[in-house]
């Protein structure tokens, strides 16, 4: 430990010195976590790799979104991003020293198969993460791979209409098969696509804030974008079940993100109603025909979205049926659940009109203002509750039967430049990780693992690179890229070393 961290680390524990053994959301837990818990940090491709056109790469629908002006803050691309095509190697030697179990990162569908089909499958590309994924084997780490994590082939867009069009379901599943026979042999810990939730109604739904851009009008894209999504999930998930399991013995997921959903008035019965309605909404369309015993749409989505289309005039729900076969597909399509978590959001009932066709209008449910006094970051959207974890595996607990979570995002965002004494992140994520803590030690939650988000400053999409939520930094303006760890990577080397938070002698 060096001496700086050293004072960084008194100063934190510091802070926490007066919290007890915890009896309220507020207490602070000590203790460690379970033997063989796994601690990891998330990068992904789109983000961090740059290389953009290196080597056989074809363009993703980032690398084509982020050319037209306006559509980043900041104006900037990721084509170069955090370099990591070319530096991988120190990356691995800084994951090796902060001690981590895994590391989390995602393949550019587009660096492996320029235009996202069988016919352009790229040598170059695969031996990058051939010896990416040895190189992290060599030091002791596990890869985490998700292979769909928003950068689709611009090809597949252009050609198809990306995730709009069920044409592209047999083609996801050619890309998975490749790369289950590719790395699979090394690779245990697969998730298929991340956060279908999010790109769902921001890539193709009423937003157009992130890549493609569809804006839909009125919008049922977010509805069948999410169910050819999953039906791809599933595709690529019964490859592997199938053809690969028996022999690599791995796992495989899908990433959800979600955010806690309180209701403005925990004693309404209204507004408990509709924060529940907009949990099912944002979260259960994707977790529901997976991990529940029943498979298929949440009840309560089939029934509203069902009345509403009626009284819009529609001759069928908006919410496109899955068949018999699909439900059965899609049901138990997952080993563990994989999960990004971050905020909280108010929500209140409020009727909602019937036109504009909104879908985010079938669960009368609105956001509205949290509590002020809840810590800010970097970023508008992102607020720190802590207990807004824990409620997040207790609800996932609940409603399917205590699955398997590894927790695969969670962070905190400055806005850049960032703080190389970053303080406050070091007490978010203390604070957010102490709830995890209580998930599993008080309520029981069978989570397996914890990685922030994210391993280094990167391409926050949209975002460009005016938010920066790594463990490092990441200088953007220098032709090396320079790395300079921050004082949270010291203090989460520690954490990891010592598995939790022990008690003082």
């Amino acid at each position: 430990m060096s001496a700086r961290f050293a004072i960084g680390w008194l100063l934190i524990m510091m802070l926490i010195n007066d919290k007890a053994t915890a009896t309220t959301d507020s207490d602070f837990l000590y203790g460690t976590f379970p033997k063989g818990f796994m601690w990891g940090a998330s990068v992904s491709a789109g983000q961090g790799e740059g290389a953009w056109n290196e080597d056989g790469r074809g363009p993703s629908i980032w690398d084509a979104f982020s050319q037209i002006p306006g559509n980043i803050v900041d104006g900037s691309t990721p084509s170069i991003a955090c370099d990591q095509y070319h530096h991988w190697q120190e990356d691995i030697k800084l994951a090796k020293n902060l001690g981590l179990s895994h590391y989390r990162f995602s393949i550019s569908w587009s660096r492996v198969m320029s235009d996202g089909t069988l016919d352009t499958i790229n040598e170059l590309g695969l031996q990058y993460y051939d010896k990416l994924i040895n190189g992290l084997l060599k030091a002791g780490i596990q890869p985490m791979v998700t292979l769909h994590h928003d950068d689709l082939p611009n090809a597949l867009q252009e050609k198809y209409g990306g995730w709009l069009s069920r044409q592209i379901i047999p083609l996801y599943a050619d890309y998975a098969r490749l790369m289950f026979q590719r790395f699979g042999d090394r690779v245990k810990w697969w998730s298929t696509i991340n956060e279908i939730n999010i790109f769902a109604q921001y890539a193709y739904g009423i937003y157009g804030s992130a890549a493609p851009g569809i804006l839909t009008w009125p919008d049922t894209a977010s509805y069948n974008v999410t169910q050819i999504s999953l039906l791809a999930h599933a595709a690529a998930y019964h490859v592997y079940d199938n053809e690969f399991r028996s022999k690599q013995k791995g796992k495989i997921g899908i990433t959800i993100e979600m955010d806690w959903i309180e209701p403005a008035d925990p004693t309404n019965q209204d507004d408990q109603e509709a924060a529940e309605r907009q949990r099912q909404l944002f979260v259960g369309l994707i977790a529901h025909p997976i991990f529940s015993q029943q498979g298929d749409w949440p009840e309560v989505m089939k029934r509203v979205v069902a009345e509403k289309s009626a009284e819009q005039g529609y001759p069928a729900s908006r919410l496109p049926a899955f068949t018999d076969e699909e439900i059965a597909s899609l049901r138990g399509s997952a080993d563990y659940f994989s999960l990004n978590q971050y905020s909280t959001e108010v929500y209140k009932y409020q009727q909602q009109p019937l036109t504009p066709v909104l879908y985010l209008n079938d669960v009368d449910a609105v956001e509205v203002a949290g509590n002020p006094n809840w810590p800010q970051s970097g970023a508008g959207w992102l607020v720190g509750v802590p207990w807004g974890m824990r409620k997040v595996l207790n609800w996932i607990k609940d409603q399917y039967n205590n699955p398997e979570v590894i927790i695969t995002e969670n962070g905190y965002s400055e806005l850049n430049p960032p703080q190389i004494h970053d303080e406050a992140r070091i007490s978010w994520l203390t604070d957010y990780i102490d709830n995890v803590l209580k998930a599993i030690v008080i309520d029981g939650c069978n989570v397996k693992a914890y990685t922030i988000w994210s391993f280094m400053d990167d391409f926050e999409w949209s975002g460009g690179y005016t938010q920066c939520f790594g463990l490092i930094n990441v200088n953007f303006t220098d032709p090396a890229r320079k790395r300079t760890p921050k004082d949270s990577y010291y203090w989460y080397k520690q954490l990891i070393k010592d598995n939790g938070f022990p008690e003082e002698p």
